[in-house]
């Protein structure tokens, strides 16, 4: 994906300018990915993109600079295994303007051994995460990350119809998943999750895939999820076998209904934590509020779990353009799960579910 790596770095500063924010410093991963399109190799040595109020600058080891030089024109200060990295950090420093710097935010991902090294330059600076600058930023999709993140939606969406369609008794749960995986890959995409619960199984929430045989009356559990250029997809639909367990239609319909009320909850300048609620208070008031034991979503963008994450507790204000997960579920130990999930970006008049495939349990005929 092309990224306005110009376009953002300008927004950064701004972002800087408003929180009083000298210097952020960003490792090798998905923020830098965010704001250049690329990383470079990671490993044990330091390798940090700092951005001052004007100027940017690499802090490179020599053995990635030749490299990483194909990719950017950003300044390297580069330094060999001989000699370390704390001359050139403390020259990096200098050409972005932030020698004195008093804030810096630190990427949350990177290693502590960098932190604490930028930390130690600048003992007098204090310092905090990325929420308020790159974070605030990466939170709002622009038209790219959508039509990415669409695009693989429905290739998720064509996977779980595979998988549906594949569903029979007698195979295993990663039987199944392998031809989940076989599609995703046949579209060209990375494999990146596949959580296959059949039956009691489907009552742990991140049931780990395995040998148990599906098998008639089952209620199945399939969350998976891929990845093509540069983004993933998320979805959990259900599947029976033959006849669904006692009481599966009524809490599939408790489940339905907090995706509903979540999905109405879901507006510009509302809280996340009220998303929540929305769901929440749709299963307790059922009767159900101890089986429903996880959050009701998370972001989802470059990473595949990122902010803004739908807890009870998060005082996150929503915003045009994010994008998140809905996922209410409920959990009956020893009998079956139900979670039934939809990633939305959030529009003026509220959320635009991203698949396309509808919510009602796929019944396997036997």
């Amino acid at each position: 994906m092309t990224v306005d790596t110009k376009g953002r770095l300008a927004a950064l500063r701004g972002r800087m300018k408003a929180t009083g924010t000298d210097l952020v410093a960003v490792a090798p991963g998905s923020h830098m990915d965010w704001l250049l399109g690329f990383h470079p190799h990671p490993d044990e040595r330091p390798c940090l993109l700092l951005v001052g109020p004007e100027r940017e600058a690499f802090l490179m080891p020599v053995l990635n600079a030749e490299g990483t030089r194909e990719s950017t024109d950003i300044a390297f200060h580069t330094w060999a295994d001989a000699e370390g990295p704390d001359a050139a950090l403390t020259a990096a420093l200098a050409d972005v303007g932030a020698a004195s710097a008093k804030k810096v935010a630190l990427d949350e991902t990177m290693r502590a051994d960098f932190a604490l090294l930028l930390l130690g330059a600048l003992p007098d600076a204090a310092h905090a995460f990325t929420p308020e600058t790159i974070g605030a930023l990466r939170m709002r999709k622009d038209a790219t990350e959508y039509k990415a993140l669409k695009m693989n939606a429905l290739i998720a969406d064509r996977a779980m119809q595979k998988a549906f369609s594949s569903v029979k008794p007698g195979i295993t749960e990663k039987e199944l998943a392998a031809i989940i995986r076989d599609h995703f890959a046949s579209e060209g995409a990375t494999p990146a999750f596949w959580i296959v619960g059949g039956g009691p199984n489907g009552a742990f929430p991140h049931h780990q895939t395995g040998e148990r045989k599906l098998a008639e009356g089952d209620a199945i559990v399939i969350d998976i999820g891929g990845r093509k250029g540069g983004f993933p997809s998320d979805i959990t639909r259900m599947a029976v076998i033959g006849q669904p367990p006692e009481g599966y239609g009524q809490i599939h319909g408790i489940v339905e209904k907090a995706v509903q009320a979540a999905l109405k909850a879901a507006k510009p300048g509302v809280l996340a934590k009220e998303v929540d609620a929305a769901a929440r208070n749709v299963i307790a008031d059922a009767g159900y509020g101890e089986f429903f034991v996880h959050r009701t979503g998370h972001g989802l963008g470059i990473d595949g779990h990122e902010p803004p994450y739908i807890t009870a507790t998060s005082e996150a204000v929503l915003e045009e353009g994010m994008v998140f997960s809905i996922e209410p579920g409920i959990y009956l130990p020893g009998r079956f799960g139900i979670r039934l999930e939809e990633i939305v970006i959030l529009r003026a008049d509220g959320p635009e579910i991203l698949s396309d495939l509808p919510r009602d349990l796929h019944v396997v005929q036997v």
